[in-house]
């Protein structure tokens, strides 16, 4: 460790002369002692001072020497007045817990234990806690200060769908058996093939109430035509913007809805796109729709022909 340290071995210190008399001398036989202002360098002991006025006391690492209370030795000196007290103190309490134990042993009644005074306090749980809660805090008024975000303008990730549930996959024959008639079931409607609990709505969805032929199908396009009675269909082939909007609208009712929720989805056979589109219950609308129609399918035979 002493060749790692000092890998050129031992050479002689150098130290500062006591007396000015033992400096090195000039030609003309003058020591070459601190310097002058203004003056030249002429001595390697330029910067020590030729007197130290300052009070020593004695090196805590030797006993026998001595060393002065200079500027340049008080951090190293108070240092090891810390540690000489911390070792006192720790010598007490071991007293006072050797005090305590014997008391104990002859039956006396004595205090709570005392903790020692110098062990070093770990943090804990609760100390990492409040660090994350100080730091979160900071971050946040930081954000708000900054960007005029609490988020630093950044969007919340949607948490829910990291939320396990029990949604199901419906067949249309499974749907069916929620349609209200057993009074034993729950009451599920569908729209564009998510599926949705409507039970506290049961008066309205269920036998005689307004919209119990909604319930236990996904009559999508019924939502966006108004056709109650002939569009009780998830087919959306052909709509306007317009109906499209109120599907999607019915859409998003249910999905924020706090009275309805989500239970599953249902799965649809595909629908042969060759077939004609459900018939408007409007016959201006439905002249409209076949248009539509007729537009698509000539779209689709240039496609074709491409």
């Amino acid at each position: 460790m002493s060749w790692f340290l000092n890998p050129d071995g031992d050479r002689p210190q150098r130290r500062r002369p006591e007396k000015l008399k033992d400096f090195p001398k000039d030609a003309d036989g003058k020591p070459l002692g601190p310097q002058t202002p203004g003056s030249a360098p002429t001595s390697p002991w330029t910067d020590f001072p030729l007197k130290d006025d300052y009070p020593t006391v004695d090196d805590p690492v030797d006993p026998d020497r001595k060393v002065s209370t200079k500027q340049a030795n008080r951090p190293f000196l108070a240092y090891a007045q810390y540690r000489a007290e911390r070792e006192q103190a720790h010598k007490e309490w071991l007293q006072r817990k050797q005090q305590r134990e014997e008391k104990l042993a002859r039956g006396e009644e004595v205090g709570p234990e005392e903790p020692d005074p110098t062990e070093e306090v770990e943090v804990g749980c609760l100390g990492l806690l409040k660090f994350i809660l100080y730091a979160t805090l900071f971050i946040i008024l930081a954000g708000k200060f900054f960007t005029g975000s609490f988020l630093w303008e950044q969007e919340l990730p949607n948490l829910r769908q990291f939320i396990p549930t029990n949604q199901r996959l419906f067949s249309e024959t499974l749907l069916a058996q929620f349609d209200g008639s057993d009074p034993e079931k729950p009451v599920y409607i569908a729209i564009d093939g998510d599926v949705y609990d409507v039970s506290a709505g049961r008066a309205t969805y269920g036998p005689g109430g307004s919209y119990h032929m909604m319930a236990g199908k996904d009559a999508a396009r019924a939502y966006g035509t108004g056709c109650f009675k002939t569009h009780l269909t998830h087919d959306l082939r052909g709509l306007s913007e317009s109906e499209m909007r109120g599907v999607q609208h019915w859409k998003k009712f249910y999905a924020e809805s706090k009275k309805y929720h989500k239970v599953g989805r249902v799965s649809h056979p595909p629908i042969d796109p060759a077939s004609p589109y459900p018939e408007h219950c409007d016959p201006k609308k439905a002249e409209a729709a076949r248009e539509r129609e007729r537009e698509a399918q000539a779209e689709a035979r240039k496609h074709e022909e491409l």
